[in-house]
């Protein structure tokens, strides 16, 4: 499939990068492709960024066919534009729109859109190290019908915003809480995929949780409301006797995170042991207060590395490592930072070069 480039005429202010906080502003052109049962995908294109027509029916509104990801592309030491492992989360957008009941797309293509879009919208990309440019990817359904079913028709994008940190305080350590009450997700459902119904139950914890004082809220498993999951919309890891233990994906309930890939992966490559299994939320404050509990962290896309300062669960307050970041966080930053931003060579093939 082609793509047609119909660029923006009228160019937008840019921001200044200092003022770019994150997802603010966005850039003046747009991906788009279509998707119909009888036709397949088809009028793939690059266009200005702007609103569009959407029939109050669509079954986006209704019955809730929309996926997304997040990725970001960096403009590295040497002047070249980078994406981090674009790959994975391609390949994990492309799961959720199946678990969905939404049709599949090729991965390489889109990759291919994002990469033209990115050259396109090159000065939108801050050359400033520790910012970026956050890459959202969407599927939404527009086929409709106020019955249920699935759509027969949908829309695909991919648009662009300069980012700066995620988080206000940066590196400085987080204070989370730890929710038993709410939950995320349950055995059998959604919590592994990258769908926004997964999101929209957080929102009123999540607000909750600030007016609290905390930073982000911790998720236990739906069944017994004992076990570690997520942190916030972050995948989470302890350092407990030297050993880097993280919650396991066997439930399907957590989204498999590429910055959790990575972080695992790394650690192997350093011989720092690894345990992917459940962890309870009284083994992590009794190792806390025993003083083997000496770093927890949250990892994701837009953060990278968010190290955590203090946990609060029921009446129970744990102060982590005296509130600053670890060694295994710091290196663990470091190392996936440095790589982004071609500061490091990159040889584990994590890095495409936009050109």
């Amino acid at each position: 499939m082609k793509i047609e480039i119909n660029q923006s005429k009228n160019k937008k202010q840019k921001p200044d990068w200092d003022e770019c906080g994150f997802c603010k502003f966005y850039s003046d052109n747009m991906f788009v492709t279509e998707w119909d049962d009888k036709k397949g995908w088809y009028d793939a294109r690059i266009e200005q960024y702007a609103p569009f027509l959407i029939d109050p029916a669509a079954l986006v509104f209704h019955y809730g066919q929309e996926v997304f990801e997040g990725m970001k592309a960096f403009y590295g030491v040497d002047g070249k534009i980078r994406l981090f492992r674009p790959e994975k989360n391609l390949h994990r957008m492309d799961e959720t729109m199946q678990r969905l009941a939404m049709t599949n797309i090729d991965t390489d293509f889109v990759l291919e859109a994002i990469k033209k879009l990115l050259v396109i919208e090159k000065d939108w990309i801050p050359p400033v190290d520790g910012m970026a440019i956050y890459i959202r990817p969407f599927c939404i359904a527009t086929g409709t019908h106020l019955g249920v079913k699935r759509s027969d028709t949908y829309k695909y994008f991919v648009i662009l915003s300069p980012v700066g940190s995620y988080y206000p305080e940066g590196m400085k350590p987080t204070k989370i809480y730890v929710e038993d009450n709410y939950i995320r997700s349950a055995e059998g459902g959604i919590g592994k995929y990258k769908a926004g119904a997964n999101y929209a139950g957080t929102l009123l914890p999540g607000d909750e949780v600030m007016k609290k004082g905390y930073s982000q809220i911790c998720w236990l498993d739906a069944k017994e409301k004992k076990y570690v999951e997520e942190v916030g919309t972050s995948n989470i890891a302890f350092v407990i006797n030297g050993k880097l233990v993280t919650p396991s994906l066997d439930r399907g309930t957590i989204l498999p995170g590429v910055t959790r890939d990575t972080v695992i992966k790394l650690a192997k490559e350093w011989n720092i042991p690894v345990e992917e299994r459940d962890i309870t939320v009284e083994e992590v404050f009794k190792a806390a207060e025993d003083g083997s509990l000496s770093e927890v962290f949250a990892t994701g896309t837009a953060a990278v590395i968010s190290p955590v300062g203090l946990m609060r669960w029921k009446d129970k307050e744990v102060i982590v490592n005296e509130q600053k970041i670890g060694p295994i966080s710091q290196r663990l930053y470091d190392e996936v930072t440095d790589l982004q931003y071609g500061k490091k060579e990159d040889k584990r093939g994590w890095i495409q070069i936009v050109e």
